[in-house]
């Protein structure tokens, strides 16, 4: 897919700089603990109370205009055609580069949104359950295209989307292991009759992930509100390599982790072997299948080298 200069159209999107964006939060005023903050950034990626109180908060207030225009749109819709339909899921997409940050926005947002004043039911699910097993990965020869669209069981992703908007109150997912690298085939992620729904994971808003005859159906088909996380690649780079060392220092030194046996190099061949893997995976899946997806989404939240957000960009309604 070629990728589009912003500056070569007229750009649908609003964007705000952080000082204007922090100025729309005028009602949402919780308390978060440093307990909470701790159970909600991934590793290496600072996040603190500001960071939630100025981008969290207002963001918070923007998805619940859609959420309540949602439900105003089903009332009168059951009006119109005199028939009572259950109230269905908002579901809200969130793709970005691997290291990014998807995983701390989606459990910020979890948690922020379950603290609007009308306390919904916020569930979580990550499309790394929806990978196919390594067993399936290595019989196609695909096992070093882990994250690349021909790696997903997009049919089962599709299948689950499709029973949550169809009404469904329980749906169960497969769950992944990160220390396994693999799937986890007898543990099962149940989700039951949530009003609000983030899907996270790089392949969220690819539209080329399958192959189909006739007219295909995509993931982001099935999403109220998609938000993108961006950042510069060099900056992504730096986050990934980061993450490796602490990961190399802390998690891969489990010997029942797949990746111990990176456990015992030294920095210098550390630092290698991740630019190797970017290099390698990480960058062209970047560059060919997620960032081409950048702007169907509604919002962009774009990084500083800090890990924060800098500004943000809303699609113009």
């Amino acid at each position: 897919m070629t990728l589009i200069s912003e500056q070569t159209f007229s750009s649908p999107y609003q964007t705000f700089e952080r000082e204007e964006w922090k100025s729309l939060n005028g009602h949402f005023n919780h308390t978060l603990i440093a307990q909470d903050i701790d159970q909600l950034h991934a590793l290496n990626e600072p996040l603190n109370i500001q960071e939630i109180e100025e981008i969290y908060f207002p963001l918070a207030h923007l998805l619940e205009l859609h959420i309540n225009n949602y439900a105003a749109l089903r009332d009168n819709n059951n009006s119109f055609f005199q028939r009572t339909q259950q109230k269905l899921p908002f579901i809200i997409g969130i793709a970005g580069s691997v290291a990014v940050g998807k995983s701390t926005t989606a459990r910020v947002l979890k948690k922020v949104l379950s603290l609007l004043p009308s306390k919904p039911k916020v569930e979580l699910v990550t499309t790394d359950g929806f990978l196919y097993p390594n067993n399936v990965l290595i019989e196609r020869n695909i096992l070093n295209r882990k994250g690349f669209p021909e790696s997903y069981d997009t049919k089962s992703l599709l299948n689950f989307l499709s029973s949550i908007k169809s009404g469904k109150k329980t749906v169960t997912v497969p769950v992944y292991s990160h220390m396994e690298y693999d799937i986890q085939e007898h543990k099962k992620q149940k989700i039951q009759n949530p009003d609000i729904l983030i899907v996270e994971g790089i392949n969220v808003l690819q539209v080329n992930s399958q192959r189909v005859q006739g007219p295909g159906v995509f993931v982001s088909d099935f999403f109220d509100y998609a938000i993108y996380v961006d950042a510069a690649e060099k900056d992504i780079v730096n986050w990934y390599i980061s993450r490796f060392e602490s990961l190399r220092t802390t998690a891969f030194q489990d010997p029942s982790s797949y990746f111990h046996k990176y456990a015992n190099l030294s920095q210098e061949k550390s630092i290698q072997m991740a630019n190797h893997i970017w290099n390698e995976i990480n960058r062209p899946n970047l560059r060919d299948n997620i960032l081409p997806t950048k702007y169907r989404a509604d919002l962009i939240l774009e990084k500083s080298s800090r890990h924060f957000v800098k500004t943000i960009k809303v699609r113009k309604i």
